[in-house]
């Protein structure tokens, strides 16, 4: 949950539980004017129940929510609420620029929209968890190895072997679609958010924005331009 001010974050909070513990706290503390939900999931009873029990309007995105850019994603009914919501947050912070918004969580995705506002879709691959789990779960001997740790060049016992594949896996992979975006949109900017930190070369590092609000700031956009549809 992350409250507004504007166009700006001011607070959020995190619940553990999934549950939208902390909700009541969170809107008696802000006095929000109105609201706006999305989910991946479908949202349980209890979510339900207390969704219901606020005070001021909120919307429900949906695939047929009006958004402020041109979705061209074939098959919209099918595409997740987080990738569109951080397409929008990414275009809002760099208006009429060529974006590439890179968003490192339980899987990585990776969306395009272009200067004139066109979103034109994106890729979803493993995150880190799922692979080092996958390299775990779907082999005899292989151990689940934690994220944290050493990560040489070439590992040198099975330990750093996967976790050096897992994660510098994860950076030419990145690497390599910033460099395959650009090729086709020389003044590409990247925006890079999600949980999953990644150590990039400076090169790199130096053409990327990192921004963990990007999927709220495009909640919060969306939910600006619906404003009419939720007085």
């Amino acid at each position: 949950m992350v409250a507004f001010r504007g166009d700006e974050p001011v607070d959020v909070v995190r619940s553990e539980s999934g549950e939208l513990s902390g909700l009541d706290a969170f809107v008696q503390k802000h006095g929000f004017r109105r609201g706006i939900v999305a989910s991946v999931r479908n949202l349980t009873e209890s979510e339900e129940k207390a969704l219901a029990s606020l005070q001021f309007p909120i919307l429900r995105f949906s695939p047929a929510t009006p958004v402020p850019i041109t979705n061209r994603y074939r098959t919209p009914e099918t595409l997740g609420s987080d990738r569109l919501a951080a397409v929008i947050g990414a275009s809002s912070l760099k208006p009429g620029k060529d974006l590439l918004i890179i968003d490192a969580g339980t899987c990585i995705t990776y969306e395009v929209i272009d200067a004139r506002g066109n979103y034109w879709g994106g890729n979803i691959a493993p995150g880190m968890q799922m692979r080092l789990r996958a390299l775990h779960e779907f082999t005899a001997r292989l151990p689940l190895v934690d994220a944290e740790g050493v990560v040489p060049g070439m590992g040198y016992d099975t330990e750093t072997a996967i976790r050096s594949g897992v994660l510098r896996g994860m950076k030419y992979e990145i690497e390599g679609y910033i460099k395959s975006m650009r090729s086709k949109f020389p003044h590409l900017l990247v925006f890079l958010t999600g949980g999953d930190h990644i150590n990039f070369d400076t090169n790199i590092k130096n053409i990327i924005f990192s921004d963990k609000y990007i999927v709220p700031r495009g909640l919060n956009k969306i939910l600006d331009y619906n404003e009419d549809q939720i007085q």
